[in-house]
Order: C-alpha cells, then sequence, then structure tokens
C-alpha cells in the first residue's frame, strides 16, 4: 500500500506537475511498478525525482522526463515504435501501459539490462543490437533514443541507421545531455563521449536526413546553479561522489522545483529554451 502511495504521489507531485495531462500517460505511470526496474541497491530512489544508475554508462530517466516523452509520441493505432538503448526497460513499460495499441520493440547492447527487461515485460520484442548496425529498413514509424548518442563515438552513423530504420512520415526523439562546459566528473563516471551543442545535434540530425520540427532545452532555469556544481566539482580536492548528487536538501528541492514550474509553462507555449542541462530533439522523415 504503501508503494501505491508513492507511486501515485509521484505521478501527482512529479509528472502531472510537469504538464504531462494525457490521463493515458498517467493512468499507465501510476500502474507501471516502477520499483521493480530499479537496482536493488538504489530501490530507495525509486520514485524520486532524479536519474537512477543502472549498469555503468547507463541510467533511468527521472519520472517526469519519461512522462513527457510518452506523451509526445502522440501515438495511433498500428504505430511502431523503438527504443534504442531501453536499459531495464521502464520507458518499454510506461508505452506499452499508455498506448496498447502500439507494437513496440527495444534495443539494448548490453545483454544484462535485456535479461532485467525480459523478465518484466513479457511478450515485448526485444534484441541485442548495436545502433551503429541496425538491421532494419523503413521498420518503425517512431524510434526514441533517450540519453544514448553521447555514449557513442560514431553519432551520426547511429543518426544515419535510425533514418534508414524510420518510414517515411515517422520521426525520431532524442535526448542528449546539453553544453560541453558543463562537462564534469559526473560525465566521467557515466561514459559519456560528449555533451552536445545544439547547433551541432541539429546538424547531425538534418545530415542524416531528418527535418528537424522541435528543439528545446529543458531543466534551463537551473542552469546557473549546474554551472556552480560542475566548477565545485572540477576545483573540488574530494575524490567525486556520484551518490552525492542524489544528496539535495528537501526545503532546495521544492524551491528548485518552482522554478521549474514556471520553465513548463514557457515549453507548454511553444516556446523554446536555448540553454539548459539537456536537449530535446525531434525530427521527422519526409
Amino acid at each position: 500500500m504503501q508503494t501505491e502511495f508513492a507511486r501515485a504521489q509521484m505521478v501527482t507531485q512529479q509528472v502531472r506537475a510537469w504538464d504531462v495531462l494525457d490521463e493515458r500517460v498517467l493512468d499507465a505511470m501510476r500502474r507501471t511498478p516502477r520499483e521493480f526496474f530499479v537496482p536493488e541497491r538504489f530501490a530507495g530512489l525509486a520514485f524520486a525525482d532524479t536519474d537512477i544508475p543502472l549498469a555503468p554508462g547507463q541510467h533511468m530517466l527521472p519520472p517526469k522526463i519519461v512522462g513527457r516523452l510518452l506523451q509526445a509520441l502522440e501515438a495511433a493505432p498500428g504505430m511502431r515504435a523503438l527504443v534504442v538503448g531501453c536499459g531495464t526497460g521502464f520507458v518499454l513499460s510506461g508505452i506499452r501501459g499508455a498506448f496498447p495499441e502500439l507494437t513496440i520493440c527495444g534495443s539494448e547492447i548490453f545483454s544484462a539490462g535485456l535479461s532485467f527487461a525480459a523478465e518484466r515485460l513479457p511478450g515485448v520484442e526485444l534484441f541485442q543490437m548495436d545502433a551503429r548496425r541496425i538491421p532494419f529498413r523503413e521498420e518503425f514509424d517512431v524510434i526514441g533514443a533517450f540519453d544514448v548518442l553521447e555514449h557513442i563515438k560514431e553519432d551520426e552513423e547511429v543518426l544515419r541507421q535510425m533514418y534508414q530504420a524510420t518510414r517515411i512520415g515517422g520521426g525520431i526523439l532524442i535526448t542528449v545531455p546539453h553544453h560541453p562546459f558543463l562537462w564534469s566528473d559526473s560525465d566521467d563516471f557515466a561514459r559519456h563521449v560528449r555533451r552536445y551543442k545544439t547547433r551541432e545535434l541539429r546538424d547531425k540530425v538534418e545530415r542524416a536526413g531528418f527535418e528537424v520540427v522541435r528543439v528545446t532545452s529543458f531543466v534551463s532555469v537551473l542552469l546557473p546553479l549546474l554551472i556552480v556544481s560542475r566548477m565545485r566539482q572540477k576545483f573540488s580536492s574530494k575524490q567525486f561522489d556520484p551518490a552525492g548528487e542524489f544528496d539535495i536538501n528537501p526545503i532546495l528541492s521544492s524551491t528548485l522545483e518552482t522554478f521549474l514550474s514556471g520553465e513548463r509553462g514557457v515549453i507548454r507555449a511553444g516556446l523554446s529554451f536555448p540553454a539548459g542541462g539537456s536537449l530535446l530533439m525531434i525530427g521527422m522523415r519526409a
């Protein structure tokens, strides 16, 4: 009962508060047991408003980001969707719960992640795949790569492969860490190859053949705090503690959420932020 209450609070206070209003998405996230997709050592963070480390170089997205991505799918019956780098399968579970009419697939380069996801997602097509060699042609209406490209040196080859695997009229949803100047020990720990400039990602997406239809930063109003945090990491003599990023004063957390609520309203109005901690880009194949 406590777990169900905590999950309901997560949806109300985090997901709905980020202007995720599609009842299909909200209901799916209430019913999806996020705690089942979290490594045991991070079980206490299952409903926290934060990334959660999985395997080295992998993490689970915060609930509010998952909700926004699910809402952005604009799913229709008969569509096929692929999530590249599905990790333990939480995003896939949310898609299946919100849009049961979709055919969904998930790929992961690490077999351990696939085994974890397979136990929790019976009936979902999962396969081990190198994103630089996607073995499909015009197969999917939507391909999502959420915090994946920054781990791969050959990111342009991945985008070309995604283009070939997307049907005409289909598209891609991509999230990546924004701004190279924010590079810190956190990126080294996450095994990032790069953080992106907006123009850099747009150029790469367009060179792959897509038309960019939406691009915006998010977590933008907190950029000054991110800069301060990254500078402290660079000049600190203390050994980097990845768990330290989860240790946030509750009062500060509440204050930051107030700032973020204003950011969500701006994005909902169709405006875009030029700077922030993360970058969302949507591309279409004409």
